[in-house]
């Protein structure tokens, strides 16, 4: 067998990625990304001195929806408070953002590039993952990565202005630092989780999710010695939660109790969102879980701007068929052992991933029960457990062909990614940049 070179994979990916995620960056239109003037205008306010601050003025869906339907002309103000309604967010994304403000002279192509080297070390730290759980298949981590790296509207985000790309990258090293300490290949060191973990609580609600799932793989480790998990988990999330809990006292002193996230406040401004109530009365509820299920599916592998570019049907019907087949080959893989192309998951590891998969997922449909917000996008905090998925549903038809031809354990996750590049290429130049330029 070719012995693989996993340096040699990883360094293509990442370099392909920045191409692509440049490409992203620099082509797609000012603004024409979720929510990016809010983040932009969370940066300038920092960048000019100013805390912000989540107040009634940071949210008018009149003016934005003329804004957004006008495809931000050049008349619009952005720099108004009609576009602030993200002051409510953990600062440390845009705290590292803000000396790319002032070096750049507010440049927004240059805090989009900032989130594509973001993304390139979330995919490092990715890479590293696969390489703790298949140290004897890389070949399965790499498919893995190639979904995780290049599906278009995850590499979409990542070169957009966001928090979701701090947030990911802080998932993905709380994912690494767990398994190393699983797999016995590093005594369990609690500072560099510390630091994460608290860090993940100043970035993102969405990255708080990698404490349950921390949790309980503690458990796991030290069952049935409940006193020692107890005593390991107070060593590990008491300082953690002591550095979140700088941010949590600010709020409380700004926005009062018991809104110690700012969340409150946040409903109570964005006055005019449209709620999945709304939606019930206007469409029933059939229809609104039709156009949920469907407008998901299509915004986790492509829809872009603000969910105004969709791509032509035989594109998501193409990738439709892919899933199904995925899916079906990754249920093979957990229910036939027979079939399967490579170890079983350890059983602390199946509790990490599967925790913050359940948890991810819930809190999408909670989110979605009071606000018409079916965006693909938010599962993207469990995309190292979705694409680890992806990677065996893909194996459950290639072992065939990897048994009797070993080479072919490079050809596949190769293809995939050139596979995906070429739907990202076709994404950005064919739909996005036409639609929104």
């Amino acid at each position: 067998m070719i012995e693989i070179k996993p340096t040699r994979f990883i360094t293509l990916y990442i370099i392909a990625y920045l191409i692509v995620g440049t490409l992203y960056a620099t082509q797609t239109p000012a603004w024409q990304a979720p929510d990016e003037p809010a983040h932009y205008n969370y940066v300038r306010q920092l960048a000019h001195g100013r805390f912000p601050l989540m107040e009634p003025r940071d949210y008018n869906q009149a003016y934005q929806s003329e804004v957004i339907s006008n495809q931000f002309a050049a008349e619009y103000d952005l720099t108004n408070f009609s576009f602030s309604y993200e002051d409510y967010q953990p600062p440390l994304y845009y705290l590292l953002q803000t000396p790319v403000f002032w070096l750049s002279g507010g440049s927004l192509i240059a805090m989009r590039l900032m989130g594509v080297l973001l993304g390139a070390a979330t995919l490092f730290v990715a890479h590293l993952v696969w390489r703790e759980l298949f140290p004897d298949r890389p070949w399965l981590g790499f498919t893995a990565l190639a979904f995780f790296a290049f599906l278009p509207q995850h590499i979409a985000i990542q070169a957009s202005m966001n928090n979701d790309s701090l947030g990911e990258l802080l998932i993905a090293l709380a994912l690494w630092l767990t398994l190393k300490q699983e797999n016995g290949r590093t005594r369990p060191q609690q500072i560099p989780l510390i630091a994460v973990l608290g860090a993940a609580l100043l970035t993102k609600v969405t990255a708080y999710l990698v404490f349950p799932a921390v949790g309980l793989v503690i458990l796991w480790r030290h069952r049935p010695h409940w006193a020692t998990a107890i005593w390991e988990g107070i060593k590990l999330f008491v300082p953690a939660l002591l550095i979140g809990a700088i941010w949590w006292v600010r709020n409380l002193m700004v926005y009062g109790w018991p809104d110690f996230l700012g969340i409150q406040i946040h409903d109570e401004v964005v006055v005019g969102q449209v709620t999945t109530a709304e939606w019930i009365d206007q469409f029933g509820l059939s229809e609104l879980l039709s156009r949920f299920a469907q407008t998901t599916f299509r915004s986790f592998w492509g829809q872009f701007g603000w969910m105004g570019v969709v791509m032509p049907s035989w594109v998501y019907q193409i990738l439709a068929v892919f899933t199904t087949l995925v899916f079906i080959g990754w249920l093979v893989w957990l229910c036939v052992p027979a079939v399967r192309n490579s170890p079983r998951l350890p059983p602390s590891t199946q509790i990490l991933f599967t925790t913050l998969f359940i948890l991810n997922l819930l809190l999408y449909f909670t989110y979605n029960l009071t606000y018409v917000q079916h965006q693909g996008r938010y599962l993207f905090a469990a995309l190292i457990p979705i694409s680890t998925a992806v990677a065996f549903g893909i194996a459950t038809y290639t072992r065939w062909i990897t048994d009797r031809w070993p080479p072919a354990q490079h050809l596949i996750p190769t293809g995939f990614a050139i596979a995906l590049i070429g739907l990202d290429l076709l994404a950005l130049f064919r739909f996005i940049v036409p639609a929104l330029s």
